[in-house]
């Protein structure tokens, strides 16, 4: 029977409108964002010309969005969205690496390259190397363990969002590991950057006085049979934003030294130039 609609009935006819879903996850979920969002617009006396900008700036968010971009992705992240999810979800067992957010730059496969190769495929950034271990929380090595590595490059950038100066796969990679679960790579020691503030996201950030920089790191997703998949970080320990990320993601056991060697031999073994930086990282999976 339909009523006349008040700020609080037309919440129940919204949730009871929801009674034929079969999935009840679905209708959980629905019932839940119903009354959040109505409570929300009651609370804060939501105009109509707040609402229709809202609904404007999602429109312009999703317009924004292509095969190499993702901004609603950004949106989540620098309302702390992604976090928040990541952290309900992502509790692990003491011992395994902690997780962090996936970020909006996982857009294209990584290529498939052989451990020691060199993912700074334009160079200009200080010599890096990155090497560990994929391991069980147990510490038993996980030998052909998939570990996939992205980053940007030593200004700042990501390869999709400079195709014309980065060539594509530019800071990736998808290594395996040895026998002895390990893994290592070339690239450059990665910097602070901004987000990209071209978009609606940016707007949001200046309207709300915001910076837009995250601190130096490289994004890893380690997997291996009959273990939980990881999506984390490492952050350059001394980095600058690290107590400011602009999408929350810093956690401090994933803040790494990336340590000074002036090693000749060991650059040799490397294949990179002496002195170089020396980042050690192991992933350590829990059971599945």
């Amino acid at each position: 029977m339909t009523t006349d609609a008040t700020d609080t009935t037309v919440t129940d006819e919204a949730v009871r409108s929801l009674h034929a879903t079969t999935d009840p996850r679905l209708r959980d979920l629905l019932t839940g964002l119903i009354r959040h969002l109505h409570a929300f617009a009651r609370e804060t006396r939501l105009t109509q010309q707040e609402w229709e900008r809202a609904i404007g700036f999602l429109t312009a968010t999703g317009q924004t969005c292509t095969d190499t971009r993702q901004e609603f992705i950004l949106l989540s992240d620098v309302l702390g969205m992604s976090m928040l999810v990541e952290t309900i979800n992502g509790d692990r067992a003491a011992g395994a690496t902690e997780s962090t957010v996936l970020g909006p730059f996982h857009m294209t496969e990584s290529p498939a390259r052989e451990l020691g190769a060199d993912i700074d495929l334009v160079g200009g950034g200080e010599p890096c190397v990155v090497s560990g271990r994929v391991l069980s929380r147990d510490g038993t090595p996980l030998p052909g363990a998939a570990v996939d590595v992205w980053q940007a490059d030593g200004n700042g950038y990501y390869d999709v969002q400079r195709p014309d100066v980065q060539p594509p796969g530019n800071g990736r990679g998808l290594f395996t590991a040895d026998a002895e679960g390990r893994f290592w790579f070339r690239t450059c020691v990665p910097s602070p950057y901004p987000i990209p503030t071209d978009g609606p996201v940016g707007d949001l950030l200046r309207a709300t006085g915001r910076h837009p920089y995250r601190p130096a790191h490289i994004h890893f997703i380690a997997s291996a049979e009959d273990h939980v998949p990881v999506t984390t970080h490492i952050f350059v320990e001394g980095s600058d934003y690290l107590e400011s990320d602009a999408v929350f993601a810093v956690k401090p056991s994933l803040v790494q030294e990336f340590t000074r060697s002036d090693d000749p031999v060991l650059a040799r073994g490397f294949d990179v130039p002496n002195p170089f930086r020396h980042a050690r990282f192991d992933l350590v999976l829990e059971r599945s």
